[in-house]
C-alpha cells in the first residue's frame, strides 16, 4: 500500500493535512485525533483539488479517489520513511530547549548561499511536522535542515527514525516543558536521543563548547565538531551587543546583525560553524546572517513611536526568561519595562520558577514590570512592585491607559499567552 501511495506521491504536488491549505494536485491525509476527524473532509479535499485522499475510516471511502489504510498518521510516517530512504543528501537534525528555530533559520540562510537547501517551515517539528518536512525534500535539494521538538521522552528518537539525520546538533538543554518530561533530568534524556541516534549511525555531531551539559555528553562521541571557542574546529567571538550583535569570524571578518541578546551569539556561531564545515565561503555566510531579520515574535524588534519593543512572545521557559531579563538589563536606556506572562508546562516547578522571576528582575536592576497570568502572580509578589494582570484582557485594559516614551519594552511569555496581541495597545 505504501509503495502505491508513493507512486502517486511522485506525481503529486505534495502532501496536505489541512483542507484550508490544499493545493491542486496534493495528496490529502485525513488525520484524526481526540477532538477531530479529518476523514469527514475527504470529499471536500477532492473538491478543492486533491488527487487522492488517504483515509482510515471506511465510511468515507470514495471509489477510485481514496486509499483506505489502517491508520492515517502511521501511513504518513511510513511514506516519509520510504521517501527518506531514497535520499542521499546530508540531513542536519536540530533540537534543543531554546534557539533551535533561530539556529535553523540562520543555518538555512547561510547554506542557501551555496546549496539548494530545504529547511523545516516554521516550527513543523513534531510527529506530524517532521514527516511532512521530510516529504517536502525533493530531488533538487542538496542539503536539508530538519528541526525536531519534543514533549515526552522517546519523541526525538522516533523523529530520528523518520528523518535519519546524517549530522546534528543540540542548541542547549534548559528548563523547558519540565512538567512533561518529569523534571530536568527527563529533558536531558529526551534531547540526548539525537546524539544517541547519530552515535549509533556514525553521524557527525556539532557541539557548542559554551554548553556545559553538552560538553559532558561529548565524551562519548567520536570526533565531534567543536565551536565557537579558540582552538576548536571553528571559532568566532562576540564583539558587542548594544543592542544588536556584532561578531568577528575565525578569519577576522567583522559583521553586524539584526539580532539582539547575547544568547543569540550561540545561534550565530552554530550557523557559522555549519557553514564552515560544508565549505560555504565565509563572506557569503556573514552577508546572509547580516541580512537576516527575526520574525514570528522571536526576539523581534518592533519600533512604535519613540519606544523599542523586544517582542519575544513565541515561547518562554525559565532558561530563556532569565536570558531575556539579562539582555534587557544590559541594554543602555533611560527607561525599561518588562511585560512578562506565564511560563507553561513546568509541572511541579511552576510555583518556584515563577517566584524566581521577580528575584531575577531585582537582581538585574529592572525597576518596572507588569506581570500577567495566574502563575506570574508569584513573580509579582516576589518583585514587590509593578502591576499585576490576571489575564491578557486585563493587561490590555491597563495598557490602554498608560503612556510610554523613550522606553525599551520586553514582552515575553509562553505561546499560549498570546502576548504579541498587546503590542497594538502600547502607546
Amino acid at each position: 500500500m505504501i509503495e502505491e501511495i508513493y507512486r502517486i506521491f511522485l506525481g503529486s504536488s505534495g502532501i496536505s493535512t489541512d483542507t484550508r491549505q490544499i493545493e491542486d494536485g496534493n495528496i490529502f491525509f485525513a488525520l484524526k485525533g481526540p477532538n477531530f476527524n479529518a476523514n469527514q473532509f475527504a470529499a471536500l479535499a477532492l473538491e478543492r483539488g486533491a488527487i487522492c485522499v488517504v483515509i482510515d475510516d471506511a465510511q468515507y471511502e470514495i471509489k477510485g479517489k481514496t486509499m483506505l489504510v489502517p491508520d492515517g498518521l502511521t501511513a504518513l510516517r511510513e511514506l516519509a520513511m520510504f521517501h527518506r530512504n531514497t535520499l542521499t543528501i546530508p540531513i542536519i537534525g536540530i533540537t534543543g530547549s531554546n534557539g533551535k528555530t533561530t539556529s535553523k533559520e540562520l543555518m538555512q540562510v547561510v547554506l542557501r548561499t551555496t546549496f539548494k537547501t530545504f529547511a523545516t517551515h516554521g516550527n513543523l517539528n513534531n510527529h506530524i511536522g517532521v514527516p511532512l518536512s521530510v516529504l517536502s525534500i525533493d530531488r533538487s535539494h542538496e542539503i536539508a535542515v530538519i528541526e525536531m521538538g519534543a514533549n515526552h521522552i522517546g519523541e526525538i528518537a522516533d523523529l530520528c527514525t523518520i528523518s535519519k539525520p546524517t549530522h546534528g546538533l543540540i542548541t542547549n538543554i534548559g528548563k523547558a516543558h519540565t512538567g512533561l518530561f518529569g523534571g530536568f533530568e527527563g529533558v536531558i534524556r529526551a534531547k540526548s536521543e539525537l546524539y544517541d541516534y547519530l552515535i549509533k549511525n556514525n553521524g557527525i555531531v556539532f557541539i557548542n563548547q559554551n554548553q556545559e551539559i553538552l560538553m559532558n555528553m561529548s565524551k562519548r562521541i567520536n570526533n565531534p565538531i567543536f565551536y565557537p571557542n579558540s582552538g576548536s574546529n571553528y571559532h568566532c567571538r562576540l564583539l558587542e551587543a548594544d543592542p544588536f550583535l556584532k561578531v568577528e569570524t575565525q578569519n577576522g571578518m567583522v559583521f553586524s546583525t539584526q539580532l539582539i541578546g547575547n544568547y543569540n551569539f550561540d545561534n550565530i556561531a552554530t550557523a557559522l560553524c555549519v557553514a564552515h564545515f560544508f565549505d560555504v565561503p565565509e563572506d557569503r555566510a556573514c552577508a546572509a546572517i547580516e541580512a537576516y531579520a527575526p520574525t514570528n515574535n522571536r526576539s523581534q524588534i518592533v519600533k512604535k513611536g519613540s519606544n523599542t519593543i523586544i517582542l519575544d512572545a513565541y515561547n518562554a521557559n525559565p532558561s530563556s526568561m532569565e536570558k531575556a531579563i539579562e539582555n534587557l538589563a544590559q541594554i543602555k536606556a533611560q527607561s525599561k519595562l518588562a511585560i512578562l506572562g506565564d511560563m507553561l508546562e513546568l509541572g511541579e516547578d511552576t510555583e518556584k520558577e515563577h517566584e524566581h522571576i521577580g528575584v531575577l528582575l531585582k537582581q538585574h536592576g529592572i525597576n518596572d514590570a507588569i506581570f500577567c497570568g495566574a502563575s506570574m502572580r508569584l513573580g509579582y509578589e516576589s518583585f514587590g512592585k509593578g502591576l499585576y494582570a490576571r489575564d491578557k484582557s486585563e493587561l490590555i485594559e491597563y495598557l490602554k491607559n498608560m503612556h510610554f516614551s523613550e522606553t525599551i519594552i520586553l514582552i515575553k511569555a509562553s505561546r499560549g499567552m498570546a502576548l504579541e496581541q498587546v503590542v497594538e495597545y502600547l502607546n
